[in-house]
């Protein structure tokens, strides 16, 4: 199945580029556990989307993967990433949030949890 091309923001790609050079703990952590296939799709880091960036994303099934942190506790911002969010699954992407500390202390829930999401959306392709 060809992946669908969705539209972004072509002056995003430096600031992306940016992003993967400087990554955060948990954005580093769980790109070692996600690159190369590993959970049976192919993930690509800081992907510009529309005007945004998501932290993660696989092509094959359009999920987007983000990593909140504490910076995503404030109310502005938690009306800023409900919108995003918003504006990228009328795309038909699933969206999948998971927390900071979670992918630093609980790294196999993680994992389970993003293996559901792929696992229910591969399934949708059959």
């Amino acid at each position: 199945m060809p992946n669908k091309i969705l539209p972004y923001n072509r002056k995003l790609k430096n600031l992306a580029r940016q992003l993967r050079k400087n990554s955060t703990l948990s954005e580093v952590l769980l790109w070692e556990q996600i690159k190369g296939k590993a959970l049976g799709v192919e993930f690509h880091r800081q992907v510009p989307i529309l005007e945004y960036i998501v932290d993660f994303y696989c092509h094959e099934i359009m999920l987007a993967v983000e990593i909140d942190g504490v910076s995503h506790d404030n109310p502005e911002k938690f009306i800023h990433d409900k919108n995003r969010q918003k504006r990228i699954e009328a795309l038909g992407v699933t969206f999948v949030r998971v927390d900071d500390v979670e992918v630093k202390q609980n790294m196999q829930g993680v994992l389970s949890y993003l293996n559901q999401h792929i696992q229910a959306l591969g399934n949708n392709e059959l």
